[in-house]
């Protein structure tokens, strides 16, 4: 009886210790996969979240200064517009021969 407790207990510590190496194997298969994913998609130019949120708020930035001119702009050539219209108003018509009489 003892022999055969004996047999059972080193399977058991086998089984165990072949469940230990693969578990080790495993995480060592998917840190070297998630090594190589990083290399080949950090060689393909991808940008990080980082960069992307900064280029976007510098996007925003400059929409709303293009806005604010565009606002700016249209403000001056209205005034500029007035006082074209009213010299426009008072010049006399020509080409208008004047009649006599």
């Amino acid at each position: 009886m003892q022999s055969q407790n004996r047999v059972f207990d080193d399977f058991v510590k086998f089984v165990n210790g072949a469940a230990g190496t693969l578990a080790g194997v495993g995480r060592e298969a998917e840190a070297s996969a998630r090594e190589r994913a990083k290399e080949w998609i950090g060689g393909l130019d991808f940008v990080s979240r980082d960069e992307f949120e900064a280029v976007k708020a510098m996007a925003a930035a400059a929409r709303d200064e293009a806005d604010a001119l565009r606002a700016r702009l249209d403000a001056l050539e209205g005034a500029q517009a007035k006082p074209a219209a009213k010299a426009a108003a008072k010049a006399p018509a020509k080409g208008k021969p004047k009649s006599t009489g």
